[in-house]
């Protein structure tokens, strides 16, 4: 029994390091190649004139205009904001021209602003529009095509306003724009009849994305499309699901409903009391458009708030309590250890508020969990030292008995049950520590809070690899060797930190996983190269405690067999 209890400790510790493999392999071969495609689609944006390949369905083929060209085509009421900046197309009440005031495309503080939002006929196009639902046609409703009136030069914040359009009929259509100083609109449609009276109507308003899997090839680690919270449950539709499926259609008492990036989102959070709400998948003139949208019940007077921002936890969660918005934080995708990521990244982000660098931030987040773990692991070295202390007699039970292995193992069970070591009470710290790990790996994966956050030297981007590389001399040789030649030098110490750690603990008692750990260190040093930085670092740090760790109680305990 105890030496199938060993086995399965050995199993698991197995599955756990094929757990992390897993998911560094993501890392390497999907998202390495995403943020690739995510280039070369930015540099598309400077083309002048494309054509897309041409559908059965389709007349002719779409002529993709430069984003410049296309918002001239329409009158245009400019959006200035100290987060935002950009225009709505008064040609059809779409805001469809956003970029982020505070976020750059590169590290280069000259690159352009993040754009979000970009006109329908560009090579992505991306947009929010509002307008009323024809309903048993008894009252002409501004088409998508109508010409909107406003009532001031630009929406800024702290100055509301009024976009008019009348139908022949005499009825009036108003549209109220608001927006604060993040990346939040207040939208207040009504209409009123000739004589001034509100009329009953239905309202919508959907957001509209043309999005290519191709150049965008998903990550399975990251939830990215079209998702919502519907009465209290998080509905997520990931872009190939939604190409599938085509539709999905939800009736909601309360909610909200959008599409989530890496780190940008777009999101209606309608404000009444039921609506209907779907997911749309269609292609139109060859390409793929994704859609979110909603629709009120007839009322006189319909308000909806709209978010086009980057997903700052904060601040969601401030709009999540003031405007009593459910589970909007959960646009932040930390998956499934949703419950230990966020709190170690509001952990983090308590420590940058008091250092001002995210890397120092990581290294207390280390420290903090090596003291919460010292008693566990206190008992774990011991017990790693008592196995070490064991080994010469282990060496002679497995030459004794070379020959029949059922004895050989017998004969080492009863000589741990003899000197009380407990073998698997070396692997408890790494049980412990691979949820932190991955909560870790989330956290700087998907926190907009960590995107171009540097710590010091040649780490200027805690989410991105290390920059150097050994293959260059770090730099001294000018060429780019291939992405599996990329060795940086964080990289380089943690593989030197695991080797030191390995030599300080006990090999395994199986030959065959003694020669396995050994290569260890250098399997990982590869499949860490391209992985976020903080979390290279996290990894040596916490080797380097360990080792202090171990060096510590070694020299207060010694040899003893049972400290």
């Amino acid at each position: 029994m105890k030496n199938r209890r060993q086995a399965e400790t050995q199993n698991m510790v197995i599955a756990m390091v094929l757990s992390v493999l897993i998911l560094i392999y993501w890392d390497y071969y999907i998202e390495a190649p995403r943020q690739k495609a995510e280039s070369a689609a930015l540099r598309a944006r400077a083309q002048t004139e494309q054509t897309l390949a041409k559908t059965p369905e389709q007349a002719a083929p779409i002529v993709i205009k430069p984003r410049t060209e296309l918002l001239t085509e329409s009158t245009r009421l400019p959006i200035r904001s100290p987060s935002l900046h950009g225009s709505i197309a008064l040609k059809g009440l779409r805001i469809d021209d956003l970029t982020l005031a505070r976020y750059r495309e590169t590290l280069d503080p000259t690159s352009p602003e993040v754009i979000l939002f970009s006109p329908a006929d560009d090579v992505e196009g991306y947009f929010a529009q509002f307008g009323w639902s024809p309903g048993d046609g008894t009252v002409k409703v501004p088409a998508e095509d109508a010409v909107w009136t406003a009532d001031a030069r630009e929406l800024v914040p702290g100055r509301d306003v009024t976009l008019s359009w009348k139908n022949a009929d005499g009825v009036t259509f108003l549209a109220r724009l608001s927006l604060d100083d993040e990346y939040l609109f207040t939208v207040t449609q009504s209409a009123l009849d000739a004589t001034g009276k509100p009329l009953n109507l239905q309202t919508y308003a959907y957001i509209n994305r043309v999005y290519d899997t191709k150049k965008h090839p998903p990550v399975g680690i990251l939830h990215e499309g079209p998702l919502g919270v519907i009465n209290g449950t998080l509905k997520e539709a990931p872009y190939k699901k939604l190409s599938d499926e085509k539709e999905e259609t939800f009736d909601a008492n309360e909610g909200w409903l959008g599409i989530s990036d890496k780190y940008w989102l777009s999101a209606i959070i309608p404000a009444s009391p039921s609506f209907s709400a779907h997911f749309t998948f269609y292609n139109s003139r060859g390409r793929d458009h994704y859609q979110t949208d909603y629709v009120s019940p007839k009322q006189p007077q319909s308000i909806l708030r709209f978010f086009a921002g980057a997903k700052e936890l904060k601040l969601l969660d401030r709009y999540s309590t003031e405007y009593h918005i459910p589970l909007f934080e959960r646009a932040v995708d930390f998956g499934f250890f949703y419950w230990l990521a966020e709190p170690i990244f509001r952990l983090l982000t308590w420590f940058h508020a008091l250092i001002g660098n995210f890397g120092i931030a990581i290294l207390l987040l280390t420290v903090l969990v090596k003291l919460l773990m010292y008693p566990l692991a206190s008992k774990s070295f011991i017990s790693m030292n008592q196995m070490k202390s064991l080994q010469p007699r282990m060496t002679e039970l497995r030459e004794r008995h070379k020959d029949d292995k059922v004895q050989m193992n017998q004969a080492i069970m009863e000589l741990y049950k003899r000197e009380k070591v407990n073998p698997a009470s070396g692997c408890l710290p790494m049980f412990i520590q691979i949820p932190v790990f991955f909560s870790l790996y989330k956290v700087l994966y998907v926190s907009i809070e960590m995107r171009h956050a540097p710590f010091f030297g040649w780490i200027h981007d805690l989410s991105a690899p290390d920059p150097t590389n050994l293959f260059t001399l770090f730099g001294l040789i000018p060429w780019t060797p291939p992405l599996f030649l990329h060795l940086g030098i964080w990289p380089l110490l943690m593989c030197a930190t695991m080797i030191i750690q390995q030599r300080q603990s006990p090999p395994p008692a199986d030959p065959m996983q003694a020669k396995m750990m050994k290569f260890l260190p250098l399997f990982f040093l590869f499949l860490f190269s391209n992985v976020a930085a903080g979390l290279v670092i996290y990894w040596t740090w916490s080797n380097l405690l360990s080792i202090l760790q171990q060096w510590h109680i070694k020299r207060k305990y010694g040899n003893k067999k049972n400290a």
